[in-house]
């Protein structure tokens, strides 16, 4: 039985290594993924590169590991459907990993927030392809400044000297909105008791919920779904900044570009293709997307040199 349960694992490991590539740090522990069943995508298109020029996707880590693989390998399987090219998930836990796999064509796309957007497009010249699309068809977002649900604060102001767990330090979400937030409330770090950078909205969640922290930033979706759930309250919700994106390494062969650009703009999750994706609401582009334009990240690019010390 063991023997037989052993082959059974490999031929399953073989069949799904071209979709998932993990890329661990030094002191990374490979993660364990568990993907629900699903029907086969077959594709219309004859694949047309050969298997060494997979093209690999990277992303920002924004929720658990396993919760990200199950959310983007269906979406990959789409894209391989539309554009007719083979694709491959990049894993990696560092926000800052992800845009320098895809400046030094590691990856040769990356779902990215807008403050990895702008740095990558100043450090490596990469090219913005679409912007997702919020629940009501905008290409924007929000994030939430969150406590536990029986604390006793009501706004910002009353987080001074209490302590903060913000995102990635590379996080729009997580970390550059909600400072902005408490800065404009009056809140400097230096009147934080303390805070930290959890590496994720995940760990945010969970350090507040843990006790660890008092209060902290994240995403507006997650915040939102955990305050339904009765786990968290949220104190500020910030005004709208442009949505995630995704984007090229600046070397990508310009057919390649046209054909997975036209995929994603087709990309229609909610209706035409809910039944290729899992959770996809909890993406910054539960809609879809629409065309990057130039000049919108202006704001986040000088709060990006503002806390970043980006020169």
């Amino acid at each position: 039985m063991k023997v037989n349960n052993f082959k059974a694992i490999k031929k399953l490991a073989y069949l799904l290594f071209p979709l998932l590539i993990i890329n661990c740090g030094d002191e990374e522990v490979a993660k364990k993924v568990s993907l629900y069943q699903r029907t086969p995508i077959i594709s219309k298109n004859s694949f047309r590169q050969p298997a060494e020029d997979i093209l690999k996707f990277g992303f920002d880590l924004r929720l658990s590991p396993r919760e990200e693989v199950r959310i983007y390998l269906p979406f990959l399987r789409y894209l391989e459907n539309y554009s007719g090219y083979k694709f491959s998930l990049r894993f990696t836990e560092k926000y800052e990993d992800t845009v320098e796999n895809l400046g030094r064509g590691v990856t040769n796309f990356a779902a990215l927030g807008p403050v990895n957007c702008v740095l990558a497009k100043e450090k490596h010249e990469t090219k913005c392809l679409v912007m997702g699309l919020n629940a009501e068809g905008k290409a924007e977002y929000h994030a939430a400044i969150v406590t536990q649900i029986d604390s006793p604060f009501k706004s910002i102001k009353d987080l001074k000297g209490r302590s903060f767990a913000f995102g990635d330090r590379f996080s729009t979400q997580g970390h550059i909105i909600p400072r902005k937030m408490l800065e404009d409330a009056g809140v400097r770090l230096a009147d934080l008791k303390s805070y930290i950078f959890t590496g994720s909205h995940a760990n945010t969640a969970r350090a507040i919920l843990n006790g660890e922290y008092e209060a902290g930033g994240m995403q507006d979706t997650l915040a939102q779904r955990l305050a339904t759930q009765g786990k968290l309250k949220i104190i500020a919700i910030s005004k709208p900044y442009p949505s995630s994106l995704i984007c090229a390494n600046k070397n990508v062969d310009p057919i390649i570009l046209r054909a997975v650009k036209e995929a994603l703009m087709a990309f229609d999750p909610k209706n035409k293709h809910s039944g290729m994706v899992i959770d996809w609401d909890k993406t910054e582009m539960p809609n879809g997307f629409t065309l990057y334009k130039d000049g919108c990240l202006a704001e986040v690019k000088e709060l990006v040199h503002k806390y970043l010390s980006v020169k």
